[in-house]
C-alpha cells in the first residue's frame, strides 16, 4: 500500500499536466482579447476622426488646387495659383496682422487680467463664489448673443458706451466704436476680453487651488512677503496652467469668426476682418470655393505649425513630467 501511493500521485500529476492547455496559447488568447478591447474603443473614434477631421482636410487641400465656384465639376485645375494670389493680396495680409494684433493684446492684457482676478478670488473673501459665477457667466453665453448685446451697447447715439464716455467727458469716441478703422479693433478686443477672460480665470483658479498650502506656509515662515511668494512659488507652479491658457488663447484668435461677423462683418473697409471672415466671404458670398479652400488650408497650416512648435518647445517639459510621474519613475 505504501508503495502504490507515490505511483498514483505521479500518474495523476502527469494526467493533469497533459490535460492543461499550453501556456503560450493562453497568453496569445489573452493578447488577442486585449487587442479586441482596444479596437472596440478606438475604431469608433477613428471613424469619426476620419469622417469629420481628416476627410475635410483632404477635400480642402484638393479643392484649393482648382478654380471652382462650388457648383458643378472641378475641372479648372490651377495648381498653386490660389495660394500665390492669396499671399499677394494686401487684404489677406491685413487679416493675418489683425490676428497677430489680437494675440498680442490677449497675452499682454487679457491673460494677466484673468490671472490677477483668479489670485484675488482665491483669497478668503466674503461672497467669492458669487464673484466667480459673475465673472464666468459671460463665457457661458454664445458668441452670437454676446455680439448682439455689444452691438446694442456700442450703438451710435443711443448706446450705453456713448452715454458713458459723454458722462466722463471723453470726446471723440461717440459713434466711432465700430465705424472708425482706428477704434474697431480695440473695441473688438474689449468684447473678446469680456467674453473669454472668465474662462481663463477659472483655469488659473483651478491651478491655484492645486498648489499645496504647505509650500506657501513654508515660504511665509522663511520670511517671504506676498509678492515674493507669488513671484517665486505660485507663479512657477502655475506655469503649466499658464502655458495651456496661452495656447488656447492663440488658437482661438487664429480661428476667430462669429463675434466679428455679427458685430462688424469685417468692416469698415476690411479693418476688422480676420482670416475666417475672409474665408467665409469668398466661399459663401462670392462663390470662390477654391480660393476660400486655400485660405482654410493656410489657417490649418498656421495652427498646425504653431501647435507642433508649441508642443515641442513649450509644453514638452509638462508632458514629460506627466509621463514620468505616471510611470512611477
Amino acid at each position: 500500500m505504501r508503495s502504490s501511493v507515490p505511483t498514483l500521485t505521479k500518474e495523476r500529476t502527469e494526467d493533469a499536466v497533459k490535460a492543461a492547455p499550453p501556456a503560450p496559447r493562453r497568453s496569445r488568447l489573452r493578447g488577442l482579447g486585449n487587442w479586441a478591447s482596444v479596437a472596440w474603443f478606438l475604431v469608433p473614434a477613428l471613424i469619426l476622426f476620419c469622417v469629420f477631421v481628416f476627410a475635410p482636410i483632404v477635400v480642402a487641400l484638393w479643392t484649393s488646387l482648382f478654380k471652382w465656384g462650388g457648383i458643378g465639376p472641378m475641372d479648372d485645375f490651377v495648381g498653386l495659383d490660389n495660394f500665390t494670389k492669396l499671399f499677394g493680396d494686401p487684404v489677406f495680409r491685413g487679416d493675418m496682422w489683425h490676428g497677430l494684433y489680437l494675440i498680442v493684446l490677449a497675452i499682454t492684457i487679457q491673460l494677466p487680467f484673468a490671472l490677477a482676478t483668479a489670485v484675488l478670488l482665491n483669497q478668503k473673501l466674503r461672497g467669492r463664489a458669487i464673484y466667480r459665477m459673475i465673472f464666468f457667466a459671460p463665457y457661458v453665453l454664445s458668441e452670437v448673443v454676446t455680439a448682439v448685446l455689444f452691438t446694442m451697447i456700442f450703438l451710435p447715439g443711443d448706446g450705453m458706451a456713448d452715454h458713458l464716455v459723454g458722462f466722463l467727458g471723453i470726446d471723440g469716441l461717440e459713434g466711432k466704436w465700430f465705424s472708425d478703422p482706428s477704434t474697431v479693433m480695440p473695441t473688438l478686443f474689449i468684447v473678446m476680453t469680456w467674453k473669454y477672460f472668465g474662462f481663463h480665470m477659472m483655469l488659473y483658479l483651478a491651478g491655484l487651488q492645486g498648489i499645496p498650502g504647505e509650500i506657501l506656509e513654508a515660504a511665509s515662515i522663511d520670511g517671504a512677503n506676498a509678492w515674493q511668494r507669488f513671484r517665486h512659488v505660485t507663479f512657477p507652479l502655475l506655469g503649466p496652467t499658464i502655458r495651456i491658457s496661452v495656447f488656447l488663447s492663440i488658437i482661438g484668435a487664429i480661428q476667430l469668426f462669429d463675434l466679428v461677423w455679427v458685430m462688424t462683418s469685417g468692416g469698415p473697409n476690411h479693418s476688422s476682418e480676420t482670416m475666417a471672415i475672409s474665408m467665409f466671404q469668398f466661399g459663401f458670398k462670392r462663390y470662390q470655393m477654391g480660393y476660400a479652400s486655400a485660405i482654410s488650408v493656410v489657417m490649418f497650416m498656421i495652427s498646425l505649425v504653431f501647435s507642433l512648435f508649441y508642443q515641442r518647445y513649450v509644453l514638452n517639459r509638462d508632458t514629460q513630467g506627466a509621463v514620468t510621474s505616471g510611470g512611477g519613475r
